[in-house]
């Protein structure tokens, strides 16, 4: 049987009941479509989670406070409880730790923030002026906090758009304008860009204000919240957080590092767990997709078994005229695996489709990779290899006397 006979046969089998055909495929669609829809929530959400981890900072090593515990260290209170790292913790690793661009003390909390008229709860920073450089933070209108602001304790703001939209309205100016937090007026010296997000950990709703302000006014301390540190580079990172983690000890006279009063978080390790996490749940949300493509592999099996019955005289008749059965197997298998691998095309187009439908609609961010639609591919054609093997090979194992005579 030469290839255009082949091509010629498994068309004229596949077109001559359309609507058998067309439902057969359903599954395989249905199936396909699922996985490159479910694949590609899954690949987006890790892009999503990565670029916000990233947007704080490049290179970035946080250090917070430890976990407080109880008499005999028995009883832990929660991580971050502790009141243990102070400016002057920021300046020794400053002056001391190696690779090291920038170094920002930081002083958070939530306040309840009051302008003319409205108001909004949310993130008080207090920080200094390299806070920019090391968080990624970039001013659009006015100026970012000055070594000047926080060696006078003034009571000036920048302030994220979202806290400036909630405060004053969309689109309007906020520079000059004044905000009470905890009863303290602060004036509006700067606005930063846009960066994306939503909920707390937004980081266009945030308000920044001197750190001796924070401590004198907010707080009512001297205590930190987070020393932020921006190594030179990626391959500096780890040799920075150990000489941080040698230099807290200490300074803070604790000789067995596992009864530290802080923590150190490395921005790079954080995006591995993430990743780890998101490539879980993607595999998660395949696999269950792929369970539809088990029952489409099965409709097929059931429509290529139906389908040889129904031409067993066919087959008959070829072999009294002289086919193989090497000939008759390849026919069904090619069959079997055409059918497939058009419900594999038509399964990535409705699975783009539905990708493209829920980051329209739902907001969630999706990312189709050429991973995924190659695998789909593979996968569709594999299965039409799998479940068209055994009706292929019972087809060319009828004897074509019982198969002439068959009614």
């Amino acid at each position: 049987m030469t290839t255009a006979d082949l091509i010629e046969e498994t068309y004229f089998s596949l077109t001559v009941n359309k609507v058998r055909t067309g439902l057969t495929m359903l599954g395989i669609v249905i199936g396909i479509g699922s996985v490159i829809a479910m694949v590609s929530i899954g690949q987006g959400a890790q892009g999503s989670i990565e670029s916000s981890i990233q947007s704080i900072g490049s290179n970035l090593i946080l250090v917070m406070p430890g976990t407080q515990r109880g008499p005999g260290f028995q009883v832990s209170q929660g991580r971050g409880s502790a009141r243990s790292l102070k400016q002057e913790d920021a300046d020794a690793i400053a002056k001391e730790v190696s690779m090291v661009n920038a170094v920002a003390p930081e002083l958070s909390g939530r306040y309840q923030v009051t302008s003319k008229g409205k108001n909004t709860n949310t993130q008080v920073i207090g920080t200094v002026s390299s806070y920019p450089s090391v968080r990624n933070v970039q001013i659009d209108e006015g100026s970012f906090i000055t070594d000047q602001h926080v060696r006078s304790i003034a009571k000036v703001a920048v302030i994220g758009p979202t806290a400036r939209d909630d405060l004053f309205g969309e689109g309007v100016s906020a520079i000059g304008q004044t905000i009470r937090i905890k009863q303290v007026e602060f004036k509006i010296v700067g606005i930063t860009k846009t960066k994306g997000g939503s909920g707390f950990g937004s980081q266009d709703d945030m308000i920044f204000v001197p750190l001796s302000s924070a401590q004198r006014f907010l707080a009512g301390d001297e205590y930190l919240t987070t020393i932020s540190i921006q190594a030179q580079d990626a391959d500096a990172m780890a040799a920075v957080q150990q000489q941080v983690t040698d230099l807290l000890l200490n300074r803070h006279h604790i000789s067995e590092p596992t009864l530290a009063d802080f923590n150190i978080l490395n921005q790079s390790d954080i995006v591995a767990t993430a990743s780890s996490i998101t490539n879980t749940l993607t595999i998660l949300l395949g696999a269950i997709a792929g369970i539809s493509l088990l029952v489409g592999g099965i409709g097929i099996m059931n429509m290529m078994l139906t389908t040889v019955t129904e031409r067993t005289r066919e087959i008959g008749l070829r072999k009294a005229i002289g086919a193989k059965n090497a000939d008759i197997s390849v026919q069904f298998l090619t069959e079997s695996v055409v059918l497939t691998f058009l419900g594999g095309l038509v399964g990535v187009f409705f699975g783009w489709l539905a990708s493209s439908a829920v980051t329209q609609f739902a907001g969630i961010a999706t990312a189709i990779s050429l991973t995924s639609v190659l695998l789909a591919f593979g996968v569709s054609g594999a299965i039409g290899v799998a479940f068209g093997y055994y009706p292929a090979r019972r087809a060319a194992s009828l004897n074509p006397i019982e198969a002439l005579r068959y009614e």
